[in-house]
């Protein structure tokens, strides 16, 4: 049932100059009288409404929950509640990480919406990565981001009572959990109304991991660590689409899928969208070869961005051993000191192992699921577009099925290399 609530309406751009007329913060960065705004709804994402208000002296962009899937329609409700959560999350991140996320200027709980700093000349990086744009300070921005939202947010930084706080106040997200638990770790492995892929080209494939046993045992555990292993405070949707940016910037945007999770659940997320966006450079060259250095680039600033966020996280790990983790007084002295740090290195190994895992499950739901990249979706020849994603599928069922086998990131960007040379054909 579509959810109603007292005072929501969806709005227009007939209806939100009135509505904007009424905040002053917002009326003074916009300039002028509300005649001389304009309104432009630009929302391409699944679930919401987006819109971009400018005036004489500024502009602002609006985001507004629908009751449904805007992607499906009226025939998948889903709460409006979310606009909470990501409000919610957007304060935590912006009082962690500054001005790696927009900037809040209105919320109104009733309309499930959100006025927020308007990011120009940026766009969104998965739009920029298919056309080749290199974005040198992305991996120092993104891996500063993950390591300090998922550091303090832990049990490594915080007292229990406070951890335990933040599980409660982000339970209630169990809509948008859903959807993850759903269209990323069950439906690409099963017959499911709403799955797709390229057809018939990866039809054997699809088929293939609706019988593969190990793969559906694979992804079954990790399910269940998303399901149950409240690490920190995740964004919950990290990819390229998620992010706006500039060469010179970063911005983190739409975080309303925020949830106590698995950390490796959002580093895989990046890992993912980086490597499919390296299988699919082949389909938007011209000429074989010519994206040979941008391809270089995708995977040497995605080295770049695991190398930097495991040094950070472990320096905050470091400079801060506040949580009820790990207590300091159980590891005074040299020897204590010693085993701790020993005992750091190896949390980060396990937490990389849960990284791989989840990455090759993200990329399985954008190729065989519902929701798609556009990395791919936008290779025009059917046939080239299915041997990216046939390379993508290949690398991730390894990755997934045996991930010991790749214990740091470069034996993943080497098996990547390796899987564009190896696969030649859907």
């Amino acid at each position: 049932m579509i959810e109603s609530r007292d005072g929501y309406a969806p709005q227009k751009p007939e209806t939100l100059a009135a509505y904007l007329s009424g905040i002053e913060n917002v009326r003074r960065i916009l300039g002028g009288p509300p005649d001389q705004w304009s309104i432009m709804e630009v929302g391409d994402g699944n679930l919401n409404l987006v819109f971009i208000v400018k005036g004489p002296v500024g502009g602002v962009a609006v985001k507004q929950a629908l009751p449904y899937v805007r992607l499906v329609g009226e025939s998948w409700p889903l709460p409006l509640s979310r606009a909470h959560y990501e409000h919610m999350a957007l304060s935590e991140q912006a009082r962690l990480t500054g001005a790696l996320v927009p900037k809040i200027h209105h919320y109104d709980e009733a309309l499930a919406l959100i006025v927020m700093e308007l990011l120009e000349p940026h766009i969104i990086m998965r739009r920029g990565m298919i056309g080749g744009v290199e974005y040198p300070r992305f991996a120092a921005d993104i891996s500063t981001f993950m390591a300090r939202t998922l550091y303090f947010t832990s049990d490594l930084a915080l007292a229990a009572d406070r951890k335990k706080a933040l599980i409660a106040a982000f339970a209630g997200n169990t809509a948008l959990c859903k959807i993850t638990e759903d269209l990323i770790f069950t439906d690409p492995y099963r017959v499911a109304a709403l799955n797709r892929w390229t057809s018939p080209q990866l039809d054997a494939y699809a088929a293939r991991w609706r019988q593969d046993g190990d793969l559906k045992v694979a992804v079954s555990r990790l399910k269940l660590k998303f399901l149950s292993s409240a690490e920190a405070m995740l964004h919950g949707d990290l990819h390229t689409g998620s992010v706006m940016l500039t060469p010179e910037d970063t911005r983190v945007i739409d975080p309303e899928f925020a949830f106590m999770g698995p950390m490796g659940f959002d580093v895989g997320a990046i890992v993912a969208n980086f490597l499919l966006n390296f299988f699919a450079q082949d389909g938007h060259e011209k000429d074989s070869g010519e994206r040979d250095p941008y391809r270089g680039w995708v995977l040497a600033t995605l080295e770049q961005i695991i190398d930097q966020f495991r040094a950070k996280f472990l320096e905050l790990w470091r400079e801060n051993p506040t949580g009820d983790a790990y207590p300091a007084s159980l590891f005074e002295g040299v020897d204590g000191a010693a085993r701790l740090e020993i005992e750091r290195q190896a949390y980060m190994d396990r937490l990389w192992t849960d990284t791989v895992g989840f990455a090759a499950a993200k990329m399985i739901r954008r190729i065989l699921g519902l929701a798609h990249n556009i990395d791919l979706e936008w290779i025009e020849d059917k046939d080239r577009r299915a041997t990216c994603e046939a390379r993508a599928l290949t690398l991730a069922r390894d990755m997934m099925v045996n991930a010991a086998r790749y214990p740091t990131i470069r034996s993943v960007t080497d098996a990547a290399r390796r899987m564009r040379v190896e696969v030649t054909r859907y």
